[in-house]
């Protein structure tokens, strides 16, 4: 029988979906579950997009590699709405931001060589890491200082010869952080100043309260040719199952090599590109009441943990995720518990532990990222849920 390869061996579980099959079997045994463990908003996609796909042309055919005209023309207008000038010819359409991250790891760096990733990161960067052989080196950024970057210092302190680029997340999964410009400027500057690129992952730009603005690295000054943003429509338009986003660069060596990746890939999602267009009749209205649901949701969450004893947490300042210290010491065997030794009132939640977020071993082995993209009422139900699922697991451990 042959061996499966080292790579495939080394490639992560997911801490957002490994422990799908134990809802599954709650709801197989009449447990309703709350899910909290995965960034699927309940919200409708826009009916202008979902309009598009009446007008299909009869024959659904391969897109081009690097996306439609029509689609990268879109993109172009939805940048110029964020006083970013973007060409089409700087942009490479992909599936899913998902895909534009692969491909900057697949074109920017080398087998054994090193991104620095602000730590806790998202969690598929390892998957992607551990696909191309690149190794993923840490800066952490802690709870207390409500996981913003810390001084560049710590940057310097982990640059090797093999360091390629440093992998940002703004506003930031897992934890809702909302790098400020001077945060984003200083590492810029890092990157300038040593000869890397800056990727930034911004998909929930658009996901920003209490009047805090996240800052593109697009817009950042001295370092435009180096600056990679990797993009989605998944979660800006509740439309995950599209899976479309894009690649961005002002560098066209950068976007040559991206584009013939996208070329062995033969052609992004035809179908989601289609429904895509519709996009350029949104307007700010949308993006405005969309930001307020989250906001209120965001105030509930933070609100209803903060109630619960010995958790610790910082208020989110955008996207739609918390990171949330309890008080156990395995977060990946209280996320088992509630889905298979738990109920409340015929409910349980799902979580998902926050050690997988992490590369560093040990840390957030006491945390859980939540998602809150369920409505308000759920949302507190969920809390209380949580709250009776820590009292039952801690009277059994001790």
């Amino acid at each position: 029988m042959p061996n499966v390869s080292a790579r495939g061996l080394a490639l992560p579980p997911s801490p957002i979906r490994k422990l799908a099959p134990y809802a599954e079997a709650a709801r197989a045994r009449g447990v309703k579950v709350f899910h909290l463990n995965i960034g699927q908003p309940d919200l409708e996609t826009p009916k202008v997009m979902r309009d598009r796909l009446k007008s299909l042309d009869p024959v659904i055919a391969y897109s081009p590699s690097a996306g439609t005209p029509q689609y990268l023309s879109a993109l172009s207008g939805y940048y110029a709405s964020l006083g970013l000038k973007i060409e089409a010819t700087n942009l490479v359409a992909t599936t899913g931001g998902s895909e534009a991250v692969l491909f900057a790891f697949l074109c920017l760096a080398e087998v054994g060589d090193e991104v620095i990733v602000a730590e806790p990161f998202y969690t598929n960067y390892s998957s992607f890491a551990a696909m191309t052989g690149v190794t993923l080196v840490p800066v952490q950024c802690r709870g207390e200082e409500g996981f913003h970057l810390p001084a560049i210092e710590a940057f310097e302190a982990v640059l090797t010869r093999r360091t390629r680029f440093v992998l940002l997340c703004n506003p930031n999964n897992p934890t809702g952080t909302v790098y400020s410009r001077e945060e984003t400027q200083r590492v810029a500057d890092f990157c300038r100043d040593h000869d890397l690129f800056l990727v930034s992952d911004e998909v929930y730009r658009e996901f920003v309260y209490d009047g805090l603005v996240a800052t593109s690295a697009l817009d950042l000054e001295g370092c435009e040719d180096r600056v990679v943003v990797v993009d989605s429509l998944s979660k800006r338009f509740s439309a995950c199952g599209i899976r479309l986003g894009c690649f961005v660069s002002r560098n066209s060596d950068v976007i040559a090599a991206v584009t013939r990746a996208a070329q062995g890939r033969l052609s992004p999602p035809g179908l989601a590109q289609v429904l895509a267009l519709g996009m350029s009749e949104i307007g700010p209205d949308y993006y405005a009441s969309v930001r307020a649901e989250y906001q209120k949701r965001r105030d509930v969450i933070f609100e209803e943990l903060s109630r619960l004893k010995d958790v610790f947490l910082q208020k989110p300042e955008g996207a739609f995720y918390v990171v949330a210290r309890l008080p156990v010491k395995d977060s990946d065997d209280f996320a088992r518990f509630l889905l298979e030794g738990f109920s409340f009132e015929g409910e349980t939640v799902m979580v998902a532990p926050a050690a997988g977020f992490y590369s560093t071993p040990g840390l957030g082995g006491n945390e859980v990222r939540l998602a809150y993209v369920l409505n308000c009422e759920d949302l507190r139900r969920s809390i209380r849920i949580l709250g009776e699922g820590l009292t039952a697991y801690l009277k059994r451990e001790a």
